[in-house]
């Protein structure tokens, strides 16, 4: 599951599993396409998780300049995921993977805001939210 999400200035490109646990972030600023941001996430993908076949991703994430992003960096296979059409609330259940996991990082108060200055600190702060929820989840199963 590959999305950008927009902070105040900042554009966070996560990468997720299918449960929702965080394989990838890349940080960038908010003028950045989703399609430009996406190529450095893929290839840090690539070297820690070469079994990867596929990857699912929202609307802003299609078009030819995506497409060879893909070519570049890998074997994948690339999936849209587009909105439903109708107007009201439909969950999509790809979709909504990642953005679970982007509600479950947004509650830690550092990543509210965009206290830091450099991308690599906001980057680093993303994971710091996973491994505490993930040690949070780890520490319920063992109790």
């Amino acid at each position: 599951m590959l999305t950008g999400k927009k902070t105040l200035g900042r554009k966070r490109h996560v990468l997720t599993d299918t449960l929702g646990l965080l394989l990838g972030v890349v940080v960038h600023p908010a003028d950045v396409q989703d399609r430009d941001g996406a190529e450095p996430l893929l290839r840090q993908a690539r070297r820690l998780f070469p079994f990867i076949e596929r990857v699912i991703g929202d609307a802003g994430y299609q078009g030819p300049k995506m497409a060879a992003a893909i070519q570049r960096t890998g074997p994948w296979e690339m999936q849209i995921v587009r909105r439903c059409d109708q107007h009201r609330f439909v969950v999509l259940p790809k979709r909504w993977i990642v953005e679970r996991t982007i509600g479950w990082i947004s509650h830690n108060r550092r990543l509210a805001r965009d206290f830091k200055r450099h991308v690599r600190c906001a980057a680093a702060f993303v994971r710091l939210a996973m491994i505490r929820i993930m040690l949070r989840r780890q520490e319920r199963c063992s109790a």
